[in-house]
């Protein structure tokens, strides 16, 4: 790998430009792509007819990939062991190894948060007997958007816990695909599936 020094310049395409320009490398702020967050004082490869930044060196990457995993928040709770058992299985009819129920709570959680009918039922999930039991397993979920998720589900379920929420939603997992699936729901999911195989 090639270290780069603030001042080196190499040429790289340049999408503002729509053309092969001159890069000097030099330390910027950059913003993500997604228009969430910034790397700050990062080494970079600059344009130099149109001051954009246009090239990142492999050097760069820990110190984004540092940035990108403080944007990534956590939630974490404990659950009942079945609830874990319900995951797996159902990770399992859809053609996936049980690491994909992390991907699959993560779908419903994205799906709910842009759904306020479907979240306003998910409180009915909690009187099945299911949802009792000792919380002797923990479920953790990671993402950039799940706190915001979390907060509307919240908000709209009227669930003010968090585990509530988690073992709900495990519930409903457990009702789509396995007690009553819904077929539409289901070909998606395996769809999404798939590009974990």
């Amino acid at each position: 790998m090639k270290i780069f020094k603030v001042g080196d310049t190499q040429k790289a395409m340049c999408e503002e430009c729509k053309s092969i320009q001159n890069a000097t490398f030099s330390l910027r702020d950059v913003p993500f792509s997604d228009g969430i967050g910034t790397v700050k004082n990062v080494l970079v490869g600059v344009c130099n007819t149109c001051e954009k930044a246009i090239l990142t060196p492999q050097q760069s990457a820990p110190a984004i990939k540092r940035q990108l995993d403080k944007r990534r928040k956590s939630i974490e709770t404990r659950v009942p062991a079945h609830m874990i058992d319900i995951l797996n299985l159902a990770s399992s009819e859809l053609g996936a190894t049980p690491d994909f129920s992390f991907y699959l709570m993560k779908y419903y959680f994205h799906e709910l948060s842009n759904d306020e009918k479907a979240v306003t039922s998910l409180a009915k999930y909690l009187e099945n007997d299911l949802a009792k039991g000792a919380a002797d397993k923990r479920i953790s979920l990671k993402g950039t958007l799940i706190d915001w998720e979390l907060k509307f589900i919240k908000d709209y379920s009227h669930l003010t816990r968090t585990t509530d929420v988690i073992k709900a939603i495990v519930l409903k997992i457990n009702d789509d695909i396995l007690v009553r699936p819904k077929p539409r729901r289901i070909n998606q999911l395996k769809g999404l599936a798939s590009t974990f195989l």
